[in-house]
């Protein structure tokens, strides 16, 4: 039977790719409770809007560190390993923001603590993904993987809504809490414990030496591109529901209108679909004149 078991996850399978975008679906549901719930973390905890952004904020710059370094690792240990640490902070950082956090400080402290585990998950979790495939059916992996992400940041809001309905704002981060965890037992069950083969003539650079990545023109003109998007995408994320919230307030909503968070889950659902189609298009036409059509 367990051989069965590990034939059915064996790395590069689609019982394997299926598993590790659950698990990913499951560490980034709790990801958005703050944003989610921030209208009232702002009247509860008395917080300015400085403070207010420097909660939602502190996510991502915890983040931006943090990958280099944890993606990096991956080349000299398991992804299992960084996945793992990821997907414990993760449920660490939704747990205490649960039961201990009261304020700004300690509610600062726990989002950063999320930012690095997002950090620990995300990239590694798409790295186990991809390195066992090539060609389309890494592409098509790569996009589910997107997919799973882009369901679960989007579904976050209303999820973070509802549990705020039925237990208290602490409860939405207690089920962010529990999710992380199954990821972090889905993550231990499936994902190899050692490191794929490497290519004999694959030479072993400096932990953070990206000389390399900086010299590859192509390379840097998407992530340029992708870093703009991104910047774009993490405020829309941390500030919709706020402004939803407060327009709503101040101008008044139709009575047919869902709430601010299942308005902002709807909107990205619908980039979630457009995202899959732009990718089996890109199989089709392009990347780059794919990429050109979307920013026209």
């Amino acid at each position: 039977m367990m051989d069965d078991l590990r034939a059915a996850f064996r790395p590069g399978g689609s019982g394997f790719v299926a598993a590790v975008v659950a698990a990913q679906v499951l560490t980034q549901i709790g990801a958005f409770a703050l944003p989610a719930l921030l209208p009232g973390y702002i009247e509860r905890w008395h917080l300015s809007n400085t403070e207010a952004g420097w909660l939602v904020g502190v996510f991502f710059a915890a983040y931006v560190p943090a990958v280099p370094v944890l993606l990096a690792l991956t080349d000299r240990v398991p992804a299992r390993r960084v996945y793992l640490v990821g997907a414990g902070l993760t449920a660490l950082s939704h747990l205490g923001f649960a039961l201990a956090a009261d304020g700004f400080w300690s509610g600062l402290a726990m989002r950063a603590l999320a930012g690095v585990g997002w950090a620990g998950a995300y990239m590694p979790g798409l790295k186990a993904v991809a390195d066992p495939l090539d060609g389309a059916a890494q592409s098509r992996a790569v996009s589910w993987h997107a997919a799973g992400v882009g369901i679960a940041g989007a579904a976050s809001f209303a999820v973070a809504s509802l549990f705020d309905a039925l237990a208290g704002p602490g409860g939405a981060f207690l089920f962010g809490a529990v999710a992380a965890a199954a990821a972090f037992a889905i993550a231990a069950v499936v994902m190899p414990r050692a490191l794929p083969p490497r290519p004999a003539e694959a030479p072993r650079g400096a932990l953070l030496d990206f000389r390399p990545v900086l010299r590859n023109r192509r390379a840097m003109a998407w992530i340029v591109g992708y870093t703009v998007h991104t910047w774009e995408l993490a405020a829309l994320r941390a500030w919709g529901v706020t402004f939803l919230a407060a327009t709503a307030a101040r101008l008044g909503a139709p009575e047919w209108m869902p709430g601010p968070a299942v308005l902002f889950m709807l909107t990205g659902f619908a980039g979630i679909t457009a995202s899959a189609a732009g990718n089996e298009t890109a199989q089709r036409q392009g990347r780059g004149r794919v990429m050109a059509w979307a920013v026209a």
